[in-house]
């Protein structure tokens, strides 16, 4: 309604300055924008839902050009009986009803109102569509991440509690400890993470804590060292994401003699950009004999999700270590 009323107030003005005659303008417009709103609506609403959009395009075009004639008719019709006796006033020389020079005018007249209101139209459903799909795909990749999280949490404790398992059955002091630990990292994952962020610091805390609870299993063969590089007490990240990286250390790194060595780093000296470096001893055999853990998997999906192509992932293995690096934008 407002779009209509300021074109008619526009139109009003406009012919009304061309003639110096605002009372025709205004009677002229009365007369015929309730037959522009009627062809642009079945224009917009009707032809090309059913045909335009069908390909239809040869019967479009038919219909169309009906509609124009149709037009001329009911148009020229009701000026020359409400308006005046004059069907074509901005013409030079009188002009006479069905000649053909007033045919196109008023058809490419109509021609004009249609495709400038259809076109309108169209772009506001445009807009409209692409937000509504934006939105889809954030509620999409939300529902996505919110079930990646979900596995992690599970595939975790899963592993803790193989590791209680194996206490238990060693009747090891360790076990209560291992207890204590296990219910903080459940209190952590549980209730304080709860959105896509997290605090650097307290993931940081979380790794920790699980090296702890790898020691106590192993016997404290593992040699664990943190580097930290930058301000990291305001530094944002995705909750869990560096665990499943560490998870694999011990998964694939683990020998039945020697000690496993852990060298992890996170800088975030370059310019927005967190890097996180990890290098762990590596046991082929035991890479070989496992199956194929999702942590790996779920990691790639969720920086993919996140970042879109705005991060680097890169691992590969050099003699006896295993090295990784990550590079994300925080």
């Amino acid at each position: 309604m407002i779009f209509w009323l300021s074109y008619f107030v526009f139109n009003i003005v406009r012919w009304g300055s061309y003639f110096d005659d605002y009372w025709y303008s205004l009677k002229s417009n009365l007369v015929e924008f309730p037959i522009h709103i009627i062809v642009i609506y079945i224009n917009v609403y009707y032809l090309i839902p059913k045909f335009i959009l069908r390909k239809k395009y040869r019967t479009y075009v038919f219909l169309l050009l009906l509609m124009l004639i149709m037009v001329y008719l009911v148009r020229t019709g009701l000026n020359y009986l409400l308006v005046t006796k004059d069907i074509w006033p901005e013409a030079e020389d009188p002009a006479k009803f069905m000649e053909l020079n007033h045919i196109i005018a008023v058809v490419l007249g109509e021609l004009y109102v249609i495709g400038f209101v259809s076109a309108i139209k169209l772009v506001l459903d445009w807009a409209i569509e692409k937000r509504r799909n934006e939105d889809l795909a954030k509620l999409q990749m939300s529902t996505e991440l919110k079930y990646l999280r979900t596995q992690i949490q599970p595939h975790f404790f899963f592993n803790t509690l193989n590791n209680l398992y194996a206490l238990t059955l060693k009747k090891s002091d360790n076990a209560p400890r291992l207890v204590i630990k296990l219910s903080n990292m459940m209190q952590y994952i549980l209730y304080e993470v709860k959105s896509s962020k997290a605090s650097l610091l307290k993931e940081i805390g979380h790794i920790n804590n699980f090296i702890d609870i790898e020691r106590l299993r192993f016997d404290d063969k593992v040699d664990s060292e943190m580097d930290i590089t930058g301000n990291i007490e305001d530094v944002i990240v995705p909750p869990l994401l560096f665990l499943s990286f560490v998870e694999n250390c011990f998964k694939h790194g683990m020998k039945e003699n020697d000690n496993l060595r852990i060298n992890m780093s996170f800088d975030i000296s370059n310019n927005g950009y967190l890097e996180f470096t990890l290098v762990n001893s590596f046991n082929p055999k035991k890479t070989q004999d496992d199956s194929i853990g999702i942590g790996n998997e779920n990691a790639k999906r969720r920086l993919k999700l996140l970042f879109s192509n705005n991060y680097i992932l890169d691992s590969k293995i050099e003699g006896e270590n295993y090295k990784l690096f990550l590079k994300i934008p925080v």
